[in-house]
């Protein structure tokens, strides 16, 4: 597995800083939370380090490589995979064709076929629908294609972006048990972002909370649960 670190990451559009002075650090074989109100940089911060923003200042390291200033598809090579908010599936194809898509890096068949059958495991009902077009399925259904998709890449990083929204809670509570598996099983690091903050620190070993683009707090998942400024802010407690 890897381990991904961020220093010092500003990224701008136009005038606007949407992400400054970012720091970070995700250790091998975790599941690392990046918290925060709509608006707080936190998809910017994703998309920055799968190299679909550049960076205005600041440097990403892969296992001590500086990686910055690779392509998308060089990081997608690297091991990194994302799960983009909203899914972005490809409403007329099959489930099948966008799974396929995810494992376009993959040169063995072998291997696309494990992956495959992986995601199955961990999603029954995506190989029941496998025929289907994934435009035809249910938020949930949707949503579990599109983390199939980025797994069908056999990443070393599993990026999520909102895994659990606009879905019903009996769905996040299967999508949830999944990312933890996904993560003891294979020993995958995760980084999860999430507005559901209590999800992503009941899951996350490390975890920062970021607002208007900056780190306001950062530490354990568990402290951050019990921390007083989070659970007003961010837990409704």
């Amino acid at each position: 597995m890897r381990t991904l670190e961020v220093k010092d990451m500003t990224v701008r559009y136009g005038l606007l800083e949407a992400v400054r002075n970012v720091s970070f650090k995700v250790d091998k074989g975790e599941i690392f939370a990046l918290i925060g109100s709509n608006g707080a940089g936190k998809s910017t911060t994703l998309k920055a380090l799968m190299g679909l923003e550049r960076l205005a200042e600041g440097s990403l390291w892969l296992d001590g490589e500086k990686v910055d200033q690779t392509s998308p598809a060089e990081r997608v090579e690297m091991g990194i995979a994302l799960s983009p908010e909203g899914r972005r599936l490809f409403p007329r194809m099959t489930v099948w064709e966008n799974l396929q898509v995810g494992a376009h890096v993959v040169r063995s068949a072998a291997l696309r076929k494990q992956a495959f059958d992986e995601v199955c495991a961990l999603f029954p009902i995506v190989g029941e629908r496998r025929r289907q077009v994934a435009g035809s399925l249910s938020g949930g259904e949707q949503q579990m294609v599109a983390i199939g998709r980025a797994l069908m890449a056999r990443p070393k990083i599993l990026m999520l972006d909102e895994p659990s929204l606009g879905i019903a809670p009996k769905i996040v509570a299967e999508i949830a048990r999944a990312i933890g598996k996904i993560n003891r099983d294979t020993g995958i690091s995760v980084v999860l972002v999430e507005q559901n903050a209590t999800l992503a620190l009941q899951l996350s070993k490390h975890a920062c909370v970021l607002e208007q683009g900056s780190i306001i707090r950062s530490g354990e998942g568990r402290e951050l649960l019990n921390d007083p400024f989070v659970m007003k802010a961010y837990l409704g407690i």
